[in-house]
């Protein structure tokens, strides 16, 4: 996952910079109240739904199984292949950034079935894709699942999708505490609809 995370951070940070010179920032509290741009909100949904959920992921699922073995996830023999730096750039530095951007910036989180569904979505399609080339070439994407029995590794998934949904409620989780204001006059609006 950790091309394809950069690949949505990428995507992701681009939108959010074209919502900032072409699309809108409006928020709840904010009078008098505007129309959210077709990139406002497609810069929230990616946000909350698949950016954040997968970067914080990556992180941790990363470095979890690299302290426990570096070879079941990043073999040393790609320290020749690939700098120190560029590891951070893959594997750590995007948790910082999802941060403050969290922090700086105000999103809306969608409902949480919506996300929630968003989010399984895309973590199925992707578990498809990975077991597809797996099937097809007798390659493990990722050296981890090589090394386990079928039913270790439909337990080692399964908890790691359960993970991936829960990095989806601590998101919204601190969306909540640090924009506290804006998500409860957003909620108010919402009911009344």
């Amino acid at each position: 996952m950790q091309i394809d995370n950069q690949v949505f951070q990428l995507l992701y940070f681009g939108i959010a910079t074209l919502n900032d010179f072409c699309g809108s920032d409006v928020r709840p509290s904010k009078e008098p109240q505007g129309r959210k741009s077709f990139l406002q909100k497609l810069r929230d949904i990616l946000l909350a739904s698949v950016t954040f959920p997968a970067g914080v992921f990556v992180v941790c699922t990363f470095w979890g199984i690299y302290a426990v073995d570096r070879e079941l996830i990043y073999p040393k023999r790609l320290d020749k292949l690939i700098p120190v730096w560029l590891n951070h750039a893959l594997h750590t530095f995007v948790l910082p950034l999802l941060l403050v951007e969290l922090a700086v910036v105000y999103h809306q989180f969608p409902r949480k079935r919506i996300g929630l569904g968003i989010l399984s979505t895309f973590s199925l399609a992707y578990l498809i894709w990975i077991l597809w080339i797996a099937y097809v070439s007798d390659f493990w994407v990722y050296p981890v699942l090589k090394v386990m029995h079928g039913h270790h590794r439909v337990i080692f998934i399964g908890t790691l999708l359960v993970f991936f949904s829960f990095l989806y409620l601590i998101g919204d989780f601190f969306n909540r505490i640090l924009w506290g204001k804006e998500v409860q006059v957003s909620g108010e609006k919402m009911k009344m609809k």
